[in-house]
């Protein structure tokens, strides 16, 4: 990490450098996350504990995401979001089902979450279609082909007048989605009935039973005001370094011709899986190994590793309607229009996800599916450029009409096309 910072601060040394560092940096910083949180559910207690982990498990992406946001890097931000909760859909959890499910036959889920889990899953992704599909049913005008050949339109729906409709009503959706992310953690954590807080479910298996049993016995490493202290720390260090990364990306992004879409949905959010990832996948590859050659290996647990799940469930319920309501506190135009693009894969990989354990059982073969499928949204991204549309919508600092009048020079041929549309029109 000091070297990251270095490079930073050291103009000689190129932006791709301080890229690739500070890229590098922020993954110990998670893994602190991780022991920080471990240690903190110890003396929470399970349940507690368990918001705590997930929280700040999410540390590191909702600390990118909020620089980004202040940075006014809004398309970016939104690519980030999805690319986060897929990430924590697909990739995360279908490795843990690879890793954890090759020498078994099935491991489980626990049950009590898990079917709770698929509704919060729907009714986030839901939240995103609304605005999305409210757009893309407004009312462009009749369809006309201009001298150059362009499809024009006699409509204008790219007006400051209609994102400030779709920012009101972003900011609505965001504060309900806030209460069903509260109203879902009071359920679980103190279901209905006298003396079900903090008790496992009647159907829970039998190893979240023995794994409940095991945290009673075991005794902290780390006081609570150190931990406490470790993670005020961390969280200054982190929100540096990623400072540090976001101001570098445009230039790495240009240098590398990388699209904008590719970035933000699969280059970003694997920062957070990096140390994990390698583990996971090694794991596999020596069970697969040890099984070929007939060596016994270690029984891996029955109790599947979903706790990703749960990280894209705050992810896309508290986080991403916190960052709408603090983009409406420092005014940024932050609202919940997606990408058509973006908005297909959310819902492709909830619908997975929640075919995928809808039995709360999983196995190698369906994490194989899952990782397949992440793997192929990586693919079709790097041809992605964007939509021009939400491009205009999404412009900071300023308004959809600068964006419309600046993007003739510099906006890309998406946006220029958009501009002479518009212009045809009126």
């Amino acid at each position: 990490m000091p070297i990251a910072w270095v490079s930073h601060f050291e103009k000689s040394w190129s932006h791709e450098v301080t890229f690739a560092l500070c890229f590098v940096a922020i993954i110990p910083l998670e893994k602190t996350f991780d022991l920080g949180g471990e240690q903190m559910a110890l003396y929470l207690g399970k349940d507690l504990g368990d918001l705590v982990i997930i929280t700040l498990n999410n540390a590191v992406e909702a600390t990118l995401a909020i620089v980004l946001l202040r940075n006014c890097e809004l398309r970016l931000l939104q690519a980030t979001i999805v690319g986060v909760v897929v990430l924590h859909l697909l990739l995360i959890p279908g490795t843990a089902f690879l890793a954890g499910g090759a020498t078994i036959w099935e491991q489980n889920l626990h049950p009590h979450p898990n079917e709770l889990n698929h509704s919060l899953l729907a009714v986030g992704v839901l939240t995103i279609l609304l605005p999305t599909a409210f757009f893309a049913a407004l009312d462009r005008g009749a369809q006309s082909i201009a001298s150059n050949g362009q499809l024009t339109y006699s409509g204008n729906v790219l007006t400051d007048h209609m994102r400030d409709e779709i920012l009101r009503m972003s900011r609505g959706l965001a504060v309900v989605l806030l209460v069903v992310y509260v109203g879902s953690r009071i359920f679980l954590h103190n279901p209905p009935g006298d003396g079900n807080a903090g008790t496992l479910a009647p159907n829970a298996p039998l190893e979240q039973k023995i794994q409940e049993e095991h945290l009673k016995t075991v005794n902290p490493e780390i006081h609570p005001l150190v931990c406490v202290t470790l993670l005020m720390i961390t969280i200054a260090l982190m929100a540096t370094t990623a400072e540090f990364l976001v101001e570098s990306i445009e230039n790495v992004r240009e240098a590398g011709h990388i699209q904008e879409e590719w970035f933000g949905l699969i280059l970003l959010p694997i920062v957070s899986f990096s140390a994990d990832g390698c583990i996971a996948i090694a794991y596999f590859a020596r069970s697969v190994w040890n099984h070929i050659i007939g060596k016994e290996t270690l029984v891996p647990s029955e109790l599947a590793k979903g706790r990703a799940i749960d990280l894209s469930i705050q992810f896309t319920l508290f986080w991403m309607p916190f960052l709408v309501l603090l983009g409406w506190w420092i005014d940024k135009p932050m609202h919940l229009l997606f990408d058509y693009y973006e908005l297909a894969i959310v819902l492709g990989s909830c619908f997975l996800v929640n075919y995928v354990t809808a039995d709360s059982k999983t196995n190698w073969g369906e994490g194989l599916i899952m990782v397949a499928f992440y793997v192929m949204i990586a693919i079709s991204a790097w041809f992605y450029i964007g939509q021009p549309e939400l491009a205009v919508m999404l412009n900071c600092p300023g308004t959809v009409a600068d964006a419309l009048t600046s993007g003739v020079e510099n906006g890309g041929e998406g946006v220029r096309v958009i501009a002479r549309t518009l212009r045809a029109a009126l």
